[in-house]
């Protein structure tokens, strides 16, 4: 796999906030947001078994498997054998691309139309995780649609019935005070997820995102289905 970064440090986000993780990073990404805060394009080649050997030397077995998008390369015989060390396993996608169903924990950030990250939100076939790839033999996966971004005339919760897709454990969607936030929220209430989570955008500002957490926490307080996600690694300043 291409790997950007291994790291061991406390999980700084949802549902998992404060647990010690082994952060295995994948290189590349279908996305390019403009918010995008790592660095994931550079890479080390490494065979699953160096992973794990190099990720043993940490004493906790919590890992979260991030990106980039992990969903590029992820297969499920490298969580089977992650597995077999008494790893649990944790993803952070974007739901464009289909995670192995032997995850432990799915957490899925999506992007969305509505903040013009995509270049085409058509929407032709239902792939086995809920997403609708522009075309499955695409070349170009930057081209495709989010699976947690519906059109407005589509129906997440029946495409999710009839996709085959198993799960998402952990909704978490950025909080954009953009005035689109409402809209979106609606939107993805409606897809199957154990937790809710909304998370403050990170501007690079400290005044705004003071304003964008005001708004988020009055947003939660009138909308109880949500709870709060914070970058707390970024508070802690530690990796």
């Amino acid at each position: 796999m291409k790997v950007n970064e291994i790291f061991y440090s406390l999980q700084g986000e949802g549902y998992y906030t404060g647990h010690p993780a082994v952060f295995l990073r994948l290189s590349g990404c279908n996305l390019s947001c403009p918010f995008c805060d790592t660095k994931h394009q550079t890479y080390t080649e490494m065979t699953d078994d160096q992973i794990v050997k190099h990720i043993s030397q940490y004493p906790a077995r919590h890992i979260v498997i991030t990106g980039g998008e992990p969903g590029l390369q992820l297969t499920s015989a490298f969580i089977h054998l992650l597995h077999a060390h008494n790893w649990y396993v944790q993803v952070e996608t974007n739901g464009i691309t289909p995670i192995p169903d032997n995850a432990d924990w799915i957490t899925c950030s999506p992007k969305t139309p509505l903040t013009h990250l995509i270049q085409d939100t058509r929407l032709t076939h239902t792939d086995h995780h809920g997403q609708k790839p522009i075309d499955s033999n695409d070349s170009n996966p930057s081209d495709r649609s989010i699976l947690c971004a519906p059109s407005a005339t589509s129906d997440m919760t029946d495409a999710f019935r009839h996709s085959g897709h198993t799960r998402i454990d952990e909704l978490k969607l950025l909080f954009l005070n953009d005035g689109s936030d409402h809209q979106r929220a609606t939107r993805y209430s409606h897809i199957p997820a154990r937790r809710y989570s909304l998370q403050p955008l990170d501007t690079g500002n400290l005044t705004h995102n003071q304003t964008i957490l005001t708004a988020c926490i009055s947003y939660i307080q009138s909308h109880p289905h949500w709870t709060l996600s914070l970058q707390t690694h970024k508070l802690l300043n530690i990796p």
